[in-house]
């Protein structure tokens, strides 16, 4: 190698960027009065893109690889120049690298309520956040409608107009849905796919990709929120009368730990009559049958129960009460009970049952 080579060798420049951040999405390679040597080394790596700049207008472009800067692989430049038979001298351009990686871990959220109108709930306000992924599609989009002239850029100068444009669309595409809100709350990964597809038309025009939009909370109104758990509790406790039941026992128990607690003052034994009393009428029931619960009777039929022999024994609707009138079980001073009754009463006491008496046959002679 002559001296001149070695000159030459020392002279020629090597163009990359090494990104150690996480959020840098373009670079502008700092020359000295951006004068850069042909035949200069030009590293681009994987997830990268690097643009050639004249004059403000976007020229060439590299994909990943390693690049001897020359006239054949810088076809723009050497139009803009007039290098039509070569050319050795430095040269002044720009030199944008674009990061085409994902940017992850993004944040969105709905600043203020959204009011939708729920198919099952009405009228309903949310609010929903989440996280979002994009990357560069297009660089040369991105630099005209995004970065302009700036050296460094960042996810934290878009994430606001990002989050913005998210909001505005998340708004429109789920008053366009229809989607139920509890079924949106029961399946958060497919609203995040169906809002990606739906929203990655706007990024585009910047281009960007939208590659994932995740859901992680849809929440409403905390008066809402304590009328859906009161519902839920309800579904829970299943049959009130023994919810009431369970709950009256609960509290004479507490009134026998705490006798002090009801007696205080003729307001305090008013008011442990009262409940007394209603925690006779949830319990007799259930101590007049030996515990057995049963279903509430259809509405419109009779469900008596009969005393024969000492023993209780239906319930018997209107048909089974003539039969066991006819065949002498049932009498006028039998003893029968139907719910509503506080005790076990003479049927001829019973309000209903006289006129069945009358309207049975007598027994046959003999």
């Amino acid at each position: 190698m002559g001296l001149f080579d070695k000159i030459r060798g020392e002279f020629i420049d090597i163009i990359e960027w090494l990104d150690d951040t996480n959020d840098t999405m373009v670079y502008r390679f700092e020359r000295y009065d951006n004068e850069i040597k042909m035949g200069a080394r030009l590293t681009v790596r994987e997830g990268q893109t690097a643009l050639f700049i004249n004059e403000g207008k976007i020229a060439d472009f590299f994909t990943p690889g390693m690049y001897t800067l020359s006239t054949e692989n810088m076809p723009i430049l050497s139009t803009l120049f007039g290098w039509k038979h070569g050319f050795s001298s430095p040269f002044k351009a720009e030199v944008l690298f674009i990061n085409m990686r994902r940017f992850t871990d993004l944040k969105w959220g709905t600043k203020h309520p959204i009011t939708l109108r729920d198919p099952e709930f009405g009228a309903v306000r949310i609010r929903a956040f989440g996280t979002y992924e994009i990357k560069v599609n297009d660089p040369a989009s991105f630099v005209k409608e995004i970065v302009g002239t700036d050296g460094r850029f960042s996810t934290d100068e878009i994430t606001d107009q990002l989050r913005n444009l998210i909001i505005a669309r998340f708004s429109d595409i789920i008053a366009e849905s229809k989607i139920p809100v509890l079924d949106m709350a029961a399946n958060y990964d497919e609203l995040g796919t169906f809002i990606t597809n739906k929203i990655d038309v706007a990024f585009s025009s910047y281009g960007l990709d939208v590659t994932q939009m995740l859901v992680e909370n849809i929440s409403l109104p905390e008066a809402v929120e304590a009328a859906l758990d009161k519902r839920a509790s309800m579904g829970v406790i299943g049959d009130l009368n023994q919810f009431t039941q369970y709950q009256a026992a609960n509290a004479l128990e507490d009134a026998a730990n705490n006798p002090g607690g009801m007696a205080a003052g003729g307001m305090g034994m008013g008011m442990g009559f009262a409940m007394a009393n209603q925690m006779g009428q949830a319990m007799a029931p259930n101590m007049n049958n030996g515990g057995a619960s049963t279903p509430p009777p259809i509405p419109g039929t009779l469900k008596l129960f009969i005393a024969i022999d000492g023993k209780q024994t239906g319930p018997y609707d209107s048909n089974g009460v003539k039969a066991q009138i006819e065949n002498g079980a049932l009498t006028k001073e039998s003893l029968v009970w139907q719910e509503g009754m506080a005790s076990w009463m003479k049927a001829a006491d019973v309000s209903g049952l006289a006129k069945l008496f009358g309207s049975v046959p007598p027994p046959l002679p003999g």
